[in-house]
Parts: structure tokens; sequence; C-alpha cells
């Protein structure tokens, strides 16, 4: 059996890794924690999030494996509302509709990146 001890990372595509850097930091407060060279000519990117856990590595786009999806990320935070009207604020594509907070579901949201990848917040 495999010897899986947690989740590491999530590969989110995206065009231009600079504009990636500055968008998940910049507006999600991670912190860029690789940017070396990898491979021939490319860059191996990875930003995690200002409390910890799994990071997200910006990769450019393969194959099939292109921006604009759904990546099945959900981050939390202790107060989705406050985010979901910080980001409305800033320009951010975000949804218009807060969803739950009835509960029995938390407070939670959908939103894009500068590539129109969705990332949801629920909160904590």
């Amino acid at each position: 059996m495999a010897q899986v001890t947690r989740l590491g990372r999530v590969l989110v595509p995206v065009a231009d890794q600079d504009e990636a850097i500055a968008f998940y930091t910049q507006v999600l407060g991670f912190t860029l924690t690789a940017d070396v060279l990898f491979g021939q000519g490319s860059r191996w990117v990875e930003v995690t999030p200002a409390g910890g856990g799994a990071a997200v590595a910006l990769v450019p786009p393969q194959g099939d494996y292109q921006p604009g999806r759904m990546t099945g990320i959900s981050l939390t935070s202790p107060d989705a509302r406050a985010d979901h009207a910080e980001f409305a604020g800033r320009g951010v594509d975000v949804d218009a509709e807060i969803m739950g907070g009835d509960g029995t579901v938390p407070p939670l949201f959908f939103f894009r990146d500068h590539d129109k990848n969705t990332l949801m917040i629920a909160q904590e």
C-alpha cells in the first residue's frame, strides 16, 4: 500500500505565472514558497495559504490542462462574507450571491482568478 501522509499541492494551470503570483499573493494573501527553474525553460511556482496547508502549484497550460477550469479547491476563512465583500470591492470575479449560512451549510461562495480558474471560499 502507498504511504501517502497528506495532500501536498494542487496544480492550477495559468497563462502567466507572474500574473498568477500577483493574484494569489496580493488578493488571497498567499506566500510565494517556490519559484525555480524546472525542466527546459519552465518554472515551478508554488504559493501557500498563510495558515498553512497544501500549496497551489501555478503551472503552465499543457495539452487539455488549460486555464479556465473548476479547480475543486475549497479555501477556508473565518469570515466568508467579509472576504466576499472585499473581493467584490477589489474587482475580483466573484459570484453575486453567498450560498449556505443557514445553519447546516457554512457561508460559501465561488470566485475566479485572473485566468477564470474557479475556487471556493467556505467559512470555517
